[in-house]
């Protein structure tokens, strides 16, 4: 790589940076985190068993479903995410639980934390959405001390979150140069190969969480579009084609029926990856 190049790479990157701000920031995510899966964070802080006075950093943490529980163990918590917006939803929440912890801005693949400075390193749905898979596991072992723990809970591509972004991909715009689809986070050999053997002891199960919050396909995909910043993104992307808009419904419509139940309610998987690092 040549000088001159550098600072484009570093601008192009900076740009798919705010780009990604600006959407997890756009819709409600913190209404979202709290009606639907703000039951994930207590299961991954339970899965890596976070004890009082352990130093924690929740990474990609968006309004601390992860922090929040592993602060109310006694852990010294640090929530950090690219969207410091989401912080506020977060620290009324950390109140009303009577939880004390930090929140810093930071991005997943360039983390503003020295080496080894964190017993356990968590992330609940939010590492995932990295661009960079590499960048950011080479990150969450980085900050992580020898014999300290990773916990990293993660939609699976087959799950209903993968199929979900399976169905918007034909909407949206082809991924930037290097990028990789999120929910390859929650395929076990994957997240097995970018962290190699700089970890020892894994753990990985594959669970579900019961969503009973939509009775069909139609109010699924009205939630979404109008809560979710990934999905916000793809509609304001074909705003100005009713015929793509129209299909795009559909699409969502469809997978949403399919996923709802007998008894009314969706399973969404994930992937439980626990381990130490060496």
């Amino acid at each position: 790589m040549t000088e001159s190049q550098t600072p484009t790479i570093e601008n192009e990157d900076r740009a798919l940076k705010d780009k990604h701000r600006a959407m997890w920031a756009s819709g409600d995510y913190p209404a979202l985190a709290s009606d639907l899966i703000w039951s994930l964070g207590p299961r991954l802080v339970a899965a890596v068993d976070v004890r009082a006075g352990e130093r924690v950093l929740d990474v990609a943490a968006g309004t601390g479903n992860a922090a929040i529980p592993a602060a109310l163990r006694g852990a010294d918590v640090v929530a950090s995410d690219l969207t410091p917006e989401l912080f506020e939803a977060g620290r009324q929440r950390a109140s009303e639980a009577g939880a004390t912890l930090e929140w810093v801005p930071g991005d997943a693949e360039a983390l503003p934390f020295p080496d080894d400075a964190f017993d356990v390193v968590l992330s609940c749905v939010g590492v995932m959405f990295a661009p960079h898979h590499e960048r950011a596991a080479a990150e969450l072992l980085r900050v992580t001390r020898p014999g300290g723990r990773i916990g990293l809970l993660s939609w699976t591509p087959a799950g209903f979150i993968g199929r979900m972004f399976a169905t918007m991909k034909p909407f949206n715009a082809p991924p930037p140069a290097g990028a990789q689809p999120p929910p390859l986070w929650g395929d076990e050999q994957h997240v097995r190969a970018l962290l190699g053997d700089r970890v020892e002891n894994v753990r990985a199960t594959r669970e579900t969480v019961r969503i009973d919050r939509f009775a069909d396909g139609e109010q699924f995909r009205a939630y979404f579009a109008s809560h979710y910043g990934p999905t916000i993104a793809v509609y304001n992307r074909n705003a100005d084609d009713p015929e793509r808009i129209a299909a795009l419904d559909a699409a969502l419509v469809a997978l949403g029926d399919d996923a709802v139940g007998t008894d009314g309610a969706m399973e969404w998987e994930f992937l439980l990856f626990t381990a130490t690092v060496r």
